[in-house]
């Protein structure tokens, strides 16, 4: 059985130190896969998305002010990217919350995912709170062979990402 990795002293929530489980994710890695749900009871994986360019938005949960701005956001920027580029939000939300979510939000351009059931996904990309059990705050961009062409970690749980940083980096691939 394989040790899984904790980081300590790159991660806080309200302030306060957290343990992140997983390896660190960097520019030029392979992708992990990941099986994620995409309602109860169908599930997808990285390949799903082949031929695509893909932006992963990582939040908490959709339920709190910071993650629902990121969704909208990536939501808004969406229409502008075309169809050679997939959002995918990821969180822990239950895929009930998550399409309540997107239905009171009109968020229609966005991917949400959960990775609820094994939070394998958190683990994969180095996201887990071990503590709380909700994949910190992140973003990573995927050009269509899956290989990691940008990360930003967020430091603190409340943090917004650099947007524009992120978007710039997602055009150069399209």
């Amino acid at each position: 059985m394989t040790q899984i990795q904790e980081r300590t002293g790159v991660a806080t929530v309200g302030g306060n130190p957290v343990t992140l489980l997983g390896p660190e994710i960097k520019v030029g890695d392979q992708a992990p896969d990941f099986t994620l749900n995409k309602d109860l009871m169908t599930e997808v994986s990285l390949a799903d998305y082949a031929g695509k360019v893909k932006l992963i938005s990582v939040v908490p949960s959709v339920d709190t002010g910071t993650c629902d701005a990121q969704t909208r956001r990536f939501n808004v920027e969406a229409d502008k990217l075309g169809e050679d580029v997939v959002i995918l939000t990821v969180s822990v939300d239950l895929p009930f919350a998550q399409s309540r979510f997107c239905g009171a939000a009109g968020i229609d351009k966005v991917i949400t995912l959960s990775d609820y059931k094994h939070r394998a996904f958190g683990q994969a990309y180095g996201l887990l709170i071990k503590e709380i059990q909700l994949d910190q705050r992140a973003i990573f961009i995927l050009d269509t062979n899956n290989t990691v062409r940008y990360v930003e970690y967020l430091t603190e749980m409340k943090e917004h990402p650099n947007y524009d940083a992120a978007l710039s980096a997602l055009r150069e691939l399209v």
